[in-house]
């Protein structure tokens, strides 16, 4: 039996607690360490791995998710999570010892391992235990921690790494990891475990690790600034279509696919994965590009820059409680993805057409993009679980988070790729467009004389602008995927609802 029968309040908001607590552990090291890598540059001497220290964690994180999702619905939720949670935490004691960069990488990709179960079956208990008219507020409670997450982690981390040490950025996972597997322990010793007999699809499982992990490094390579014409490149984007290709091939004939093929036969459920994976593409890229941008056109530090994208932050975790409610009020998620994919392009053009120096406005059109989102992230999910059979949820909520981490993924890459094809026609000075990343960037335009400075920064506002255009321009592909949703009714109506 897949489902708790009347599960009471006290018992859901127990466990609501233990869920929220492990996804802002997994969604907190995506962002508290970007602002240590200068720090452990420093100490490692070494800035060719640097990019993997981040990447490495994303990548595991995303190739993970779906097997946690199977396993999940093999052997029980609360053993999967258990186990994420424990690899996160000890990783994170590997990560806060390592003595050089290898060992670092090393220690993130295991943590991003960990940080895959915790996120994605987090989310698939709530399938177990809520009916799905009411999961949409419980999955914008969800969506809260990834904003805090954003939010905090920059804070964190740079306090952390200015008056400790960039190492306290991971040990400081050991008290909270330890007391999250105690907690969930404790609270979901009552979920559901299924009664049948596991049958492991490890040819599936390798398939896929090799292919997503070989998409998302040339992925990620092109964001750095490789080009596609690069034979390593090529060489990896090949193996990973013949991996996939592979796996596509070997899940339609296995008894016990790792991932179902008939799901994609579903349109409801496919649609909202495409949903999450635009949604995450705008809100993951322009966490990435907007700090960038307002630092570079107006020149302020990165103190005021993480400010600048506070109310971005601030708009997905409204937008999500929002849209919660009124999907469990109505029954119905299509109108409110609907809402949220019409808004989101008219709050990314609003964001280019905007001077970044102008407070007011900019923050409006930052809040209604991140409230934009806020409004399709949880409503998806819900879309997906109801869309498919129960004992399929916990692989529907799994793939769901697989094509949210690619989304992010794809979002950085394709927007940071384009910045640099952008930057070509940009005289950047001596560094050319080496200088076109980040840190780097700053300096040679901070070291330019005055008017050349004020010219340069001119022009990069335009390129800016341009870069918004584009990015609003994919977003409209969200929205046609979000007309072409079927406006289905969920199922169920939860007790203690008034």
């Amino acid at each position: 039996m897949n489902n708790l029968s009347q599960p009471q309040p006290p018992a859901i908001k127990s466990i609501l607690v233990s869920l929220m607590l492990a996804i802002f552990l997994g969604a907190l090291d995506q962002t508290i360490v970007a602002v240590s890598l200068p720090a452990i540059s420093a100490q490692f001497n070494d800035v060719e791995l640097l990019a993997w220290v981040i990447s490495g964690y994303m990548v595991a994180m995303t190739v993970a998710t779906p097997i946690y999702g199977k396993l999940g619905d093999l052997y029980g939720r609360r053993r999967m999570i258990l186990i994420g949670t424990g690899l996160f935490t000890l990783a994170s004691l590997f990560c806060g010892l390592a003595q050089n960069m290898e060992q670092l990488v090393l220690a993130r990709i295991l943590q991003g391992i960990g940080a895959g179960g915790m996120v994605s079956v987090s989310q698939a208990i709530i399938g177990d235990v809520v009916p799905p008219r009411e999961r949409g507020r419980y999955q914008g409670y969800f969506s809260s921690m990834y904003a805090a997450a954003s939010v905090l982690g920059p804070v964190l981390g740079g306090y952390m790494t200015e008056y400790l040490s960039w190492r306290w950025v991971f040990l400081i996972n050991l008290p909270l990891g330890t007391f999250a597997c105690w907690y969930a322990s404790r609270k979901l010793a009552g979920l559901p475990v299924p009664q049948r007999t596991p049958v492991i699809d490890y040819l599936g499982t390798m398939l896929m690790i090799v292919g997503l992990s070989a998409l998302l490094m040339t992925v990620t390579e092109v964001g750095q600034g490789h080009s596609l014409a690069d034979v390593q490149v090529w060489g990896v984007l090949l193996l990973a279509i013949a991996m996939l290709v592979a796996f596509v091939w070997h899940e339609r004939r296995f008894r016990e696919p790792l991932l179902p093929m008939r799901l994609f036969a579903v349109p409801a459920a496919v649609l909202c994965w495409c949903t999450v994976f635009f949604t995450s593409f705008q809100a993951i890229g322009l966490s990435v590009i907007m700090p960038l941008r307002f630092q570079t056109v107006t020149g302020s530090g990165a103190d005021a820059a993480a400010l600048h994208l506070l109310p971005l932050a601030l708009g997905l975790p409204i937008g999500a409680f929002l849209g919660g409610r009124r999907t469990s009020q109505t029954g119905r998620y299509k109108p409110i993805i609907l809402a949220g994919a019409v808004l989101t392009p008219l709050g990314i053009l609003g964001m280019s057409f905007c001077p970044p120096d102008n407070f007011p406005l900019s923050l409006t059109f930052m809040l209604l993009t991140g409230f934009a989102c806020g409004l399709q992230f949880p409503t998806s999910l819900v879309g997906a679980q109801n869309s498919v059979p129960p004992q399929d949820i916990g692989v529907a909520t799994s793939t769901l988070a697989l094509f949210r981490s690619l989304g992010g993924a794809v979002g950085v890459a394709c927007l940071s790729a384009l910045l640099l094809a952008m930057l070509h026609g940009v005289d950047l000075g001596a560094g050319g467009l080496e200088a076109a990343s980040g840190n780097a960037l700053l300096s040679g335009l901070n070291a330019a004389p005055g008017p050349a400075q004020q010219a340069l920064r001119a022009e990069l506002g335009q390129t800016f602008q341009h870069l918004l255009w584009a990015s609003a321009g994919v977003s409209l592909l969200g929205v046609l995927v979000a007309l072409a949703l079927p406006n289905l009714e969920l199922r169920g109506r939860g007790h203690g609802e008034k």
